[in-house]
């Protein structure tokens, strides 16, 4: 450990760095107990040592991150400790512009897109002191599914790499989970953050539509997109959420953030709590699935809030409007090079982008108008709760390489319902398939109610171990 700037003898940490949660690490990193310097190190060995089995990453800084880990020491070691996380390393999704760097999406058509400035999230972990280590890999331009026909091969799951590790976040979900880092960003647009953090088995947050601003980061559909943190607890979630808040003039959707400090609110439990099941979102979800919900549910009455059955129309009502506004804006980001350079596409991304050329106006405005009604159907149904759950996937993810396979399955999820309708919902860990994959529990609460999410997830992370399980990397060895 580096102690160039301390005055006194600190303790040796004895404890594995890349193990430690972010609020642990940042109690170290403020008590300069553990110098950012070795926090850095300690990441970007084990991504050396881990990631070409796992792909999690596109690229990584090493250089930057170091200048910015001794940056980080020198000010902690002045007295000029920024907050929580200050010295933390943290991965970016390869569609967050960092200025200087490459902003690929995953693609052929942007491996040469140099961004000119940092993402207004960028700017805000710049200024909280986080150190960024690298870019994460995705799904192509964040559409669904993995791709092996793209310049770099697609990131696959530590507790079993050779399944995907959901998407489109898909190496930020990857690279967390492995201990790679302790924190990296993700975007929202019909799941995306939370898709990897459930079959992962870390925790994934989209926030209210709005309150985190999505200028400097490539869009996949304007009117669903949303930018997210993927973490391995629900408290340090919360901690890299605060930081991200903010207006943002150059972005049109942002919204100043109403919510008190969210980190305290997490102390206080479920205890009478009234808590919505929402029925039949899980309808022919897999039995393994199934029952881990079931659990999960007990054990949230068990704490003392008061289950409370909610109904909405069926889940493919909502998957399906959003579906159709995704397709639709998707088209409209993308028309100029689908039609000049569809070859540089890879085959997963080009097909998912191209139905939108054939919805016309009234369809897209057909499903807005949809989309209205739905947003005030599930206001009506959470004003008598503070909070609801149900499941995140309806299927296990299946093995990267069949392709028939993650066709049928990526699409069975409750996560788009609430794309649709701007509100927070987060994946925390719920237990594990008999073959060792993880299973996740969706948190979802009413517009910038994230304090409350916030408070259900870390109650129910407090009373389960399911967040303390970690991939055995050792064991990955080839890939299969």
């Amino acid at each position: 450990m580096s102690r160039r700037h301390s005055t006194c003898p600190t303790p040796a940490i004895t404890v594995d760095l890349t193990d430690l949660s972010l609020s642990a690490a940042a109690e170290l990193l403020r008590e300069r107990q553990l110098s950012p310097v070795d926090y850095v190190q300690a990441c970007l060995q084990r991504i050396e040592r881990y990631d070409p089995n796992l792909n999690a990453f596109i690229s990584v800084d090493r250089e930057g991150a170091m200048r910015g880990a001794r940056l980080a020491e020198r000010e902690i070691a002045d007295g000029h400790w920024r907050g929580p996380l200050h010295g933390v390393p943290v991965a970016l999704k390869d569609i967050f512009d960092v200025a200087g760097q490459r902003t690929s999406n995953h693609s052929r058509v942007r491996m040469d897109h140099v961004a000119g400035a940092d993402a207004f999230v960028v700017g805000k972990l710049r200024q909280a002191g986080a150190i960024l280590v690298g870019k994460t890999a995705l799904h192509e331009f964040a559409t669904g599914g993995p791709s092996f026909d793209l310049p770099w091969p697609p990131a696959r799951n530590p507790w079993k790499c050779s399944h995907h590790p959901g998407g489109s976040s898909s190496g930020s979900g990857a690279a967390v989970a492995a201990g790679l880092v302790p924190v990296a960003l993700g975007t929202d647009t019909g799941g995306s953050v939370r898709h990897p953090a459930t079959v992962c088995g870390v925790t994934g947050m989209k926030p209210t539509y709005g309150t985190v601003s999505r200028a400097g980061v490539f869009p996949l559909a304007f009117s669903l997109d949303h930018v997210g943190p993927l973490t391995r607890t629900v408290r340090d979630n919360a901690l890299v959420l605060q930081a991200l808040f903010g207006k943002d003039p150059a972005d049109p959707s942002s919204v100043e953030h109403p919510a008190p400090d969210m980190e305290a609110s997490l102390a206080l439990g479920m205890r009478g709590l009234r808590i919505g099941v929402i029925e039949g979102f899980g309808a022919g979800a897999a039995p393994e699935i199934l029952g881990a919900f079931e659990q999960a549910c007990r054990v949230v009455e068990q704490m003392g809030a008061q289950l409370v059955p909610i109904r909405l129309s069926p889940l493919d009502t909502y998957v399906g409007c959003g579906r159709l506004i995704l397709q639709a804006e998707g088209f409209a980001v993308h028309e100029h090079w689908l039609r000049t350079r569809p070859g540089d596409y890879g085959m997963r991304g080009r097909t998912r982008l191209l139905p939108g050329a054939f919805l016309g106006a009234s369809d897209y405005i057909r499903a807005q108008q949809l989309r209205t009604l739905l947003v005030r159907e599930f206001q009506a149904a959470m004003a008598g709760v503070d909070a609801a759950l149900c499941v995140s996937s309806l299927e296990l993810p299946c093995r990267i390489d069949d392709e028939a396979e993650v066709d049928r399955t990526y699409d069975r999820q409750a996560r788009t319902p609430f794309n649709l309708t701007g509100t927070p919902a987060i994946s925390v860990p719920m237990g594990f398939s008999q073959g060792g994959l993880p299973i996740g529990l969706q948190v979802v609460g009413n517009a910038f109610d994230e304090a409350m999410v916030f408070r259900v997830a870390h109650a129910y992370e407090a009373a389960t171990d399911w967040h303390r399980r970690r991939p055995d990397l050792e064991a990955l060895g080839a890939r299969p």
